[in-house]
């Protein structure tokens, strides 16, 4: 049986991305993501816009960052409750991978800062403030904001996926620290996970560590976005393409989460997942964890697709493996 039938995160907040080539990834955000810039800050050196999806119902999904290489900045996630955030902040810093409290960026509130064993930043809050459509007011009233209808149309952020030394690590501080659930995981034959996927709903996954072969450190895998259906990610391949956009794999569907996806990389470098899961939750409160062997995974994609080798290598920042 699981320990409570409720969740003290509600789910990813917003993420933050760095790049070495602001403007082409404001372009590829923007323009072929269809996101709306909501805020700048920063100066010249190293400017940050805000954007947000358009069926994100806070201020902000993204906040894309200037910087020398590419790579995740500050990841937060909103806890259900102010009582449900108080008890997450204790159990953190019951790790002593706390650092303490922030004013929250662009409509959040109070942020309690925080890494995870492997370095990554990440923050947690609850008072936020919710989305007002001016100009792109919808035609109904229970959607953020009106449908872009252009370039991908991503309908919100879904999750990310982080490089980690230590697997193991990382996904036991998230199911103790955050109180996330495991939903899925492959084991190596010599002990340990390659990769470990958690939830704090009702969806499949929201957090994923995947083991990082150079062992770096406090790398990004990929962030993902959910358009609305399949038929968007295959449009989304045919866009990419006439933009000049590198394909890196898919559309194929996965066996893991059976999520049907596109993975591309942004222009500073960052990998993007175009993710949906169609129909697929986890309502059983006590649903049992799927864990894959080795040789099952090398079976591949859930249609035989294989996984390419840039999937297990690469990252960002992107680690030069050819310096002396």
């Amino acid at each position: 049986m699981t320990d409570c039938t409720s969740f003290d995160i509600a789910h990813l907040g917003n993420v933050e991305l760095l790049t070495a080539k602001f403007e082409e990834s404001l372009w590829f955000f923007r323009d072929l993501l269809a996101m709306r810039v909501v805020a700048e800050a920063g100066d010249a050196g190293r400017p940050s816009v805000y954007l947000c999806t358009w069926d994100e119902y806070q201020l902000y999904t993204v906040k894309l960052t200037a910087s020398d290489d590419a790579g995740v900045g500050r990841t937060t996630f909103r806890a259900t409750s102010q009582e449900a955030l108080e008890r997450r902040v204790k159990a953190i810093e019951a790790t002593g991978l706390g650092v303490g409290w922030e004013d929250g960026e662009v409509g959040t509130g109070p942020t309690y800062s925080f890494g995870d064993p492997d370095g990554h930043h990440m923050g947690i809050y609850y008072d936020t403030e919710r989305y007002v459509a001016t100009d792109d007011k919808p035609a109904l009233k229970n959607q953020a904001s009106a449908f872009p209808g252009r370039g991908v149309n991503a309908r919100r952020l879904d999750h990310i996926n982080y490089l980690a030394k230590d697997v193991v690590a990382n996904g036991a501080f998230v199911a103790k620290a955050l109180r996330g659930r495991e939903s899925e995981r492959i084991r190596l034959d010599d002990g340990g996970y390659a990769a470990w996927w958690f939830h704090f709903n009702n969806k499949s996954y929201d957090i994923v560590y995947s083991d990082d072969w150079l062992k770096h450190g406090n790398r990004l895998h990929h962030v993902a976005f959910a358009p609305d259906t399949r038929e968007d990610i295959l449009k989304a391949a045919d866009i990419f393409l006439e933009n000049g956009i590198h394909i890196e794999s898919g559309p194929h569907k996965h066996a893991i989460n059976q999520t049907f996806f596109l993975y591309v990389w942004e222009p500073g470098g960052n990998r993007i997942e175009l993710a949906n899961a169609g129909a697929r939750l986890l309502l059983d409160p006590d649903s049992p964890v799927v864990e894959w062997s080795q040789e099952e995974r090398k079976k591949g994609q859930a249609w035989g697709m294989k996984t390419i080798e840039t999937f297990h290598t690469h990252g960002t920042p992107v680690v030069r493996t050819d310096l002396t």
